[in-house]
């Protein structure tokens, strides 16, 4: 058996610069060997540590660019920690979030912030497209994968897998760093892996016979921040954005998913099987895979 990912103790006198980005409680700080980290808060019984921590390390899996975790604790309070993309030769970078994006480039998109109605495929890919960014920093693409349309759908294909239910516009980013754009890597994905269940929900769907309450019926309704751009009041599964931009870019699907593909149900267990199981629950392990294995099927049998 691996042996459980360290946990990394944040010093309660750790210089905290607080993030206003999001709605969660969250400081930046200094590490002695990582650096600048973002400390995130895991609220209270919502497996938000534990499922930002799985979804990086599938992330690995796929061979996607993304924010690195490490499960940590700040005076008593679980969360975990993520390493700035920024930092050394690119310490004077600026993150340019999708929402930024969107509004300057299109003179109708919403100034509210929780108004998503525009967040559609035609906008995000047509915004990527006429930036043309580079590919995220640093970072060595499958091969095939050649431009920052290529690896965002990446992104997308990595969403549907896990359920990721908050890829809105602030969740995805361009980095503008020596006179030049990239893509972000992918981050925040801790509204994933059914995490914000209860057990006792879990074992039911588990083990019921409703195929209405079915893990595979939840797994169905995992809905994205991405519009319908027919009247913009509807949200699209997952499964349904991916399906679409299949459609559109059929060669760069076919890539990321044959590499979904070769990961088999034992890679993802041993990543959960290295969660301290004071964070995890047996039953949310067998949830989570569940998810996964489900949502793998559907994607490989699009193939």
């Amino acid at each position: 058996m691996s042996d459980p990912f360290p946990i990394i103790e944040v010093p309660l006198n750790a210089s905290q610069d607080i993030e206003d980005l999001g709605t969660k409680e969250k400081f930046w700080f200094r590490h002695p060997y990582l650096g600048r980290c973002l400390f995130k808060k895991a609220r209270l019984n919502t497996g938000e540590d534990w499922a930002e921590k799985i979804a990086a390390e599938l992330c690995k899996l796929l061979g996607l660019p993304h924010a690195k975790q490490e499960l940590a604790i700040h005076n008593g309070e679980k969360g975990t920690i993520s390493p700035s993309f920024l930092q050394g030769e690119w310490e004077n970078g600026t993150l340019i979030t999708g929402r930024e994006i969107l509004t300057q480039g299109l003179p109708n998109y919403p100034q509210d912030p929780k108004d998503h109605s525009q967040h559609t495929i035609d906008n995000i890919f047509s915004a990527i497209e006429v930036t043309a960014p580079n590919l995220p920093i640093e970072w060595i693409p499958p091969e095939g994968i050649h431009i920052a349309i290529d690896t965002f759908i990446g992104y997308l294909l990595l969403d549907t897998w896990i359920g990721n239910s908050d890829r809105h516009h602030d969740n995805w980013a361009f980095i503008s760093v020596k006179h030049q754009i990239y893509l972000s890597p992918t981050y925040d994905h801790d509204s994933s892996l059914g995490r914000n269940e209860s057990d006792s929900k879990r074992k039911q769907r588990l083990t019921t016979k409703d195929k209405g309450f079915t893990v595979e019926a939840y797994a169905k309704k995992c809905y994205s921040v991405f519009y319908s751009p027919v009247d913009n009041t509807q949200r699209l599964r997952n499964f349904d954005v991916f399906c679409e931009v299949k459609k559109r870019y059929p060669n760069t699907t076919k890539i990321w998913l044959d590499r979904l593909a070769k990961i088999s149900s034992n890679d993802t267990l041993k990543i959960m099987m290295c969660i301290p199981d004071n964070r995890i629950s047996p039953t949310a392990i067998e949830f989570a895979q569940k998810i996964l294995q489900l949502n793998q099927n559907e994607l490989i049998n699009l193939q």
